[in-house]
């Protein structure tokens, strides 16, 4: 059976690249964002990639009324919401007080307001049904800040703690909608040609860097299986665990130039004059960017950490005949008394 699958922010980056991996499945498929442009080639790369239907709608997530009436319009259309992946964001890169409050405000209403428009436009569909997946696009950075990034920390913190309290109350109504979380690492999406930055040279994902179908296999995978949440990579599980164990560690590693600050940017510099980012305005208005940013040649395609977090029953059989061959072994060797 066909599932019902809408994503937000799927103009482009992650959000593209899960489209297109739904559409591959014969899914219905509903594209939700701001600019013209990315949303019609999103609807022609899913469309091509074999999506059993796909509806667009050019909409602001920050404005909880319209994401409401394109949820409703699909449920409509399709008799029903299946899965609702949040993954609309936006970002500004500059130290914390050259950030304006204004720009605090725009970033949480992308970033958090716009996951729980999403959330509370999903539940009113999947909870009378007593089923639906809801998928938040998390990131290492819900549980550790870095420098440079206060909004966009901020705000993926506040989807945490907002994916925590929700879940406790399905839980506690006993209803069947599954809730989860997929935690990113640094992922090669456009995001970075437009981010508003006050940086003097081009900005860039922490490396290493992955490709956005690395993301969307992860996505896929908690949406089927219901997981709690998964983190996507070696650095997003070195990330929260080294911020579990030695926090203090890291905000000095982070506060060194080589680590928190030239690791958030190329060498290449850029005329902020001329830089055109999508804080107020879609920039893929006119030009379709697509899912992937500008560093395909440093990226990686798959993840091992991520392939054995989806297969541990494999894994853990894997390291549990091992252990048991290592014993046998060993007992043979030990000499008799």
């Amino acid at each position: 059976m066909s599932q019902n699958v809408v994503i937000t922010g799927a103009s482009a980056g992650v959000g593209r690249a899960v489209a297109v991996a739904y559409a591959r499945r014969g899914a219905r498929v509903a594209l939700l964002a701001r600019g013209r442009a990315g949303l019609e080639g999103a609807s022609l790369e899913t469309r091509a990639a074999g999506a059993a239907d796909v509806r667009t709608y050019q909409v602001d997530v920050s404005d909880a009324d319209a994401v409401q009436e394109a949820a409703d319009d699909i449920a409509a259309a399709w008799g029903g919401i299946d899965v609702w992946i949040n993954d609309a964001m936006t970002s500004v890169f500059a130290p914390t007080w050259e950030i304006s409050p204004a720009e605090y405000r725009r970033v949480t209403e992308v970033n958090y307001l716009g996951t729980v428009h999403g959330t509370l436009a999903a539940l009113r569909h999947m909870r009378p049904a007593g089923h639906g997946a809801i998928v938040q696009i998390g990131s290492a950075l819900a549980y550790r800040g870095i420098p440079l990034q206060s909004a966009y920390c901020a705000s993926k913190h506040a989807i945490q703690g907002f994916n925590d309290s929700l879940r406790a109350e399905l839980l506690h109504d006993g209803n069947r909608v599954k809730l989860s979380m997929v935690q990113l690492p640094a992922v090669n999406t456009p995001q970075f040609s437009w981010v508003r930055t006050r940086l003097p040279n081009h900005p860039q994902p922490v490396p290493p860097i992955y490709q956005p179908e690395v993301v969307a296999r992860a996505v896929l995978w908690v949406a089927d299986k219901g997981k709690r949440e998964i983190n996507v990579g070696g650095p997003t599980l070195k990330t929260r665990l080294g911020n579990i164990v030695a926090p203090a560690f890291l905000d000095r590693l982070l506060a060194n130039d080589k680590r928190g600050y030239q690791g958030q940017q190329t060498g290449e510099k850029i005329d902020l004059s001329q830089w055109h980012d999508n804080v107020d305005k879609p920039v893929d208005e006119d030009r379709d960017f697509g899912a992937h940013g500008v560093f395909d040649d440093e990226s990686r395609t798959s993840s091992f950490a991520l392939w054995a977090t989806m297969h541990k029953p494999l894994v853990a059989g894997v390291l549990g005949a091992g252990l048991s061959l290592a014993a046998a072994g060993f007992l043979r060797r030990r000499p008799y008394l």
